[in-house]
């Protein structure tokens, strides 16, 4: 379905025709009209299906033909960067357009405060900010949400697992009962349908089943003990120099530092990004990884939702992810718009049965490689995890020293394993 046949205005049309976008997705398929007619919505899409346009341009093609120079659109994310990532998005779809647009989010001074202030007082259409931010302008009487006609909730899962309810609620109950809600989430569990019925008004459900990976993105792991993993890290690294743009995930900050400064010392470019660092310094280090200043980008889940960074030729999960939706998005960051891509996870016995929930998922069974002989042995493939007591596949002796494996075929778990061919 082309975007000329949703009957958006000629300024819409013209916004999107210097952006490229000609046909839409199954997710602007079906949510554009019903949005366009005026639903509330209840929509299960994950990043990547085109949501965001899905619900912007409906929006703002209705207010740009009824302009009254009041904030309008209220959106509530989880993330300062998907709060960057939204409003830039805006900034490209209203191009032709009088429309305005604002993003709130912690981290910035006291001089970003009183721009944004300003800014509010001056007046803006549309308004995207995280929750505790936008409660701050709320009480101290910065934001006036009277006038707010349509309230967008991007990510909810996300903000609910964070901790938003509360701030949430409190949001909603500053805007007006006359209102169009439209909740997008990347999951459905049952605390997002229950704050479904709190707030919306006999929604339309649009569901989008979670997309599997890419054909295109190689997939790959490494049985590997703890200790074994930053000297691997390196070594997969170095031995792909045609790899440009490179993504490793970890779990926690404490992770991200650790490896950043081992790759350093090892001449290799990186840099890290977290809730540790202002909001300026992460908008800096992202800018410098899109510029591909920065070959090696190490980052906690931060940015594994709702960043949109092309040509990443290489993600590495240093930590198997705990929700296997969330290894869907980490790998997602390749093999976008038709490329290809390499993902790589590292699974430590603790892990094992976390990756096996992940190839539930994606019904698949995903390859698993001993680590370089250098390295010292892996331990065991188990579903299950490590048995109580054990290491994770390996017995030890009294000195817990890990007993050497028999040598020759494996039985049980996935049997020989054959490494993938290389992509250079």
């Amino acid at each position: 379905m082309k975007f000329e046949e949703f009957g958006f205005s000629d300024e819409i049309l013209d916004a999107l025709f210097y952006m490229g976008f000609e046909k839409a997705t199954p997710i602007q398929e079906q949510a554009i009209p019903e949005i366009l007619k005026g639903h509330d919505i209840l929509a299960s899409a994950q990043t990547g299906t085109g949501k965001t346009a899905a619900f912007l341009l409906p929006i703002l093609d209705r207010i740009s033909r009824s302009n009254s120079g009041q904030t309008q659109v209220l959106i509530v994310v989880p993330t300062r960067e998907l709060a960057l990532q939204i409003d830039q998005q805006i900034q490209g779809f209203t191009y032709t357009t009088a429309i305005e647009s604002i993003s709130l989010y912690g981290g910035g001074d006291g001089v970003e405060w009183e721009e944004q202030s300003r800014a509010l007082k001056k007046g803006v259409h549309i308004v995207v900010a995280t929750p505790g931010k936008l409660i701050s302008f709320i009480n101290n009487k910065h934001f006036n949400g009277d006038t707010v006609k349509y309230l967008i909730l991007d990510e909810a899962d996300r903000m609910l697992d964070i901790g938003f309810y509360e701030d949430i609620i409190s949001i909603i109950n500053a805007l007006p009962k006359e209102r169009q809600t439209l909740l997008f989430s990347a999951t459905m569990p049952d605390k997002i349908v229950q704050l479904s019925k709190k707030i919306l008004n006999d929604p339309k459900r649009i569901s989008i089943a979670i997309s599997k990976p890419a054909e295109k993105i190689l997939q790959a792991t490494y049985l590997c003990y703890d200790e074994q993993k930053v000297p691997l890290l390196i070594q997969l690294i170095k031995d792909k120099p045609a790899y440009k743009s490179i993504i490793i995930f970890s779990s926690t900050k404490k992770n991200v530092s650790t490896i950043v400064s081992a790759l350093k010392r090892k001449g290799l470019e990186a840099a890290a990004i977290s809730s540790d660092l202002d909001q300026k310094q992460r908008e800096e280090v992202l800018l410098a990884f899109r510029a591909k200043n920065i070959r090696i980008l190490v980052a906690t889940d931060v940015i594994s939702r709702g960043i949109d960074i092309k040509d990443i030729n290489l993600v590495i999960n240093y930590n198997v992810p705990r929700d296997a939706e969330d290894y869907v998005h980490r790998i997602g960051r390749t093999a976008r718009a038709d490329t290809s891509g390499v993902a790589i996870t590292l699974i430590n016995p603790d892990d094992m049965r976390h990756f096996h929930a992940i190839e539930k998922l994606i019904e698949k069974e995903v390859i698993k490689m001993d680590v370089p002989p250098a390295l010292g042995e892996s331990p065991e493939w188990q579903k299950s995890g490590p048995r109580r007591g054990g290491g994770g596949g390996r017995s030890r002796n009294s000195s817990g020293r890990a007993k050497p494996r028999h040598k020759g075929n494996r039985k049980g778990g996935s049997g020989n394993r054959k490494r993938p061919p290389k992509r250079d």
